[in-house]
């Protein structure tokens, strides 16, 4: 009967020791796994805006735009290397819009991305279709499986694309000593403590979605055989790991939503340590209390002495059990703290960058109109001199009418005032470009005639050209063209190139500046040349940036606002380096329709005497 009751107690006692284990275990459990969710998390969101930024690079744009400049392709294969290396990304690549990989942090290894035809992975697909992409996939040429985060370059429409690896993070989380794996919403483990756990699932996948997997080389030839995952009856969150029926051993397990993503991270604690501890415990309780009272009264000073012997060792256990886990959810509360600030911190960083940007924008509009301002200096020295000899001559042709008019020689003194008006009608011409070129335009298109836009911007350097011994040359090839845009500004830019011209010969040995229009297609091209010291190439990538200039003068706005005009008028602005010496600028502009020649004389016209009221 003794022994009886001793068994009986000991089972009540370890199975109520039992049920306090696993409710402290599955605390501390439930504590990790939210640690382990913030710092995949934030991993994660480390790595997600390196596409973003990267995109917006122009180098960067430049290759993915399908450049054939080798040194380019140099420069961006080191850059996007640095970077992986700095953010310890796997690696970095750009993708043109036909799925060819054009640079890459791996370039110089053995097995680079440069060449690959990415064109079938949804990662690439979905950047191209939606401007962002992710896909966890095996590498095809790697072999090692990893998170692809993909942005498409605006205005080249290819696409850049990080991989991240998560071979550290799974190195933790097998120095934890848990079991701890990712899987997606398919069920299929992506990141795993367990290497032999990688691409295994969690749900028996149908051969339909099988073929599918493999077709689209996610996961190469893995196959996705189901975990070996089995539930303890009668225990909720009890599971038992491994093969066979006879499975090797019980863990916790419980899981949680990883933000931003459709996976979820699961934890595997072990649970036969501390269960068969504490069950032990309680047994060996059990059986010295009952065993005590059943000896009788002559051994229970003795028995009673020990179980309390034993009761304040396995309280001293229990305690410092206790003290290492509330020191170490203090610990995760810190680190939750300080992630959480972190993320704060990001996001002020980037409203920030956003208002800045904002502000850039309008500080850009409103130079832009300082800088036409600060620029008719130049030109109207340049008037000075035009103005002045119709002036003279004014003052010629009225004298001599007067001294005609004494001596009766009434016809020739009428020819004096006919050659006087023309001459005034001159000085107003000019002055109706100065104010034309000073006044704010809106952009507008609209057939006008080429020659009057060369004749009216040649008038305004013609004199300064004359004075400095430069010649001027035009080859205006076929007569009678007219393109699309607004009259007065495109004059403004030819003048602008012109003076620029002007400047860069002054002072050279044989000096030239050359005007050409030549035509093809629908689009007419009107070029300067100059035989100036040219544009190295450093220059010439910022040549037409704002406040960027060569000139000890000068304000650095003139080809940035003639950029802006040509681009409202529906063409395109460049700049090059002439081998033969020199620089080259070409004005590319729509050629306006044949039959709108008729009409393009009265809006061109309206506009300087707009400008001149």
């Amino acid at each position: 009967m003794s022994l009886v009751t001793m068994l009986v107690a000991a089972w009540i006692a370890g199975r109520a020791a039992e049920r306090w284990a696993l409710a402290d275990l599955h605390r501390t459990a439930r504590t990790t796994l939210e640690l382990h969710v913030l710092a995949l998390h934030a991993e994660m969101q480390k790595q997600a805006s390196l596409p973003l930024a990267l995109a917006a690079d122009p180098e960067i744009a430049a290759v993915a735009g399908q450049s054939l400049s080798q040194d380019l392709v140099a420069r961006v294969n080191r850059r996007l290397a640095e970077v992986a290396s700095a953010t310890g990304a796997a690696v970095i690549y750009v993708i043109r819009p036909d799925g060819i990989t054009v640079a890459a942090s791996n370039a110089g290894a053995e097995r680079s991305f440069v060449g690959r035809d990415y064109a079938f992975r949804p990662y690439f697909r979905q950047a191209v279709a939606t401007g962002a992409g992710s896909q966890f996939a095996l590498g095809t040429v790697s072999g090692r499986a990893g998170l692809y985060l993909a942005r498409r370059i605006g205005g080249t429409g290819g696409v850049v694309v990080v991989k991240i690896e998560f071979d550290g993070i799974e190195a933790a989380w097998r120095a934890g000593g848990d079991g701890v794996f990712v899987a997606d919403a398919r069920g299929i483990v992506l990141v795993a403590s367990d290497p032999a756990w990688h691409f295994t699932t969690l749900r028996r996948i149908d051969e339909d979605e099988r073929r599918r997997i493999r077709e689209a080389l996610e996961f190469g030839a893995a196959p996705l055989t189901e975990l070996p995952l089995h539930a303890v009856p009668g225990a909720a969150g009890l599971v038992r790991i491994g093969q066979g029926a006879t499975p090797a051993r019980t863990a916790l397990a419980l899981d949680a939503p990883i933000p931003g993503t459709e996976w979820r991270l699961h934890t595997l604690t072990p649970t036969g340590g501390a269960l068969d501890r504490e069950r032990a415990q309680a047994w060996i309780i059990a059986a010295l209390v009952t065993g005590s009272a059943c000896l009788g009264v002559a051994t229970l000073a003795d028995r009673r002495r020990q179980g309390h012997r034993r009761l304040a060792e396995a309280s001293a256990r229990r305690e410092e059990l206790e003290g290492r886990v509330a020191e170490r959810t203090l610990a995760l509360t810190d680190a939750n703290r300080m992630l959480r600030l972190e993320i704060e911190e990001r996001r002020r960083v980037e409203a920030e960058r956003q208002r800045a940007e904002a502000e850039r924008e309008r500080l850009g509009r409103e130079l832009a109109q300082a800088g036409r301002l600060a620029a008719l200096g130049q030109f109207a020295a340049s008037m000075a001199h035009e103005i002045n000899q119709p002036l003279a001559a004014i003052r010629s042709y009225a004298d001599n009418a007067a001294i005609l008019m004494q001596r009766g020689r009434t016809e020739e003194a009428a020819e004096n005032t006919v050659a006087i008006g023309r001459l005034t009608d001159r000085i107003g011409a000019l002055t109706r470009q100065l104010k034309g070129f000073a006044r704010r335009a809106s952009p507008r298109r609209e057939p006008v005639a080429l020659d009057a836009i060369l004749r009216n911007g040649l008038e305004l350097v013609e004199a300064r050209a004359r004075t400095a011994g430069i010649p001027l040359v035009t080859e205006a090839g076929q007569a009678g063209l007219h393109v699309l845009g607004d009259g007065p500004r495109l004059e403004q830019v030819l003048v602008n190139l012109l003076q620029n011209a002007l400047d860069a010969v002054a002072g050279r040995p044989d000096p030239r500046v050359t005007l050409r229009v030549t035509t093809s297609g629908d689009r007419v091209a009107i070029t300067v040349h100059d035989t100036g010291p040219g544009l190295p190439e450093d220059v010439r990538g910022q040549v037409f940036d704002a406040f960027f200039t060569t000139k000890t003068d000068g304000l650095g706005l003139g080809l940035a606002i003639a950029r802006g005009i040509v681009e409202d008028c529906g063409g395109s602005l460049t700049a090059a380096d002439d081998p033969a010496g020199g620089a080259v600028f070409r004005l590319d502009l729509a050629r306006a329709p044949s039959h709108g020649t008729s009409r393009d004389k009265a809006p061109a016209a309206a506009g300087h005497e707009e400008a001149a009221t």
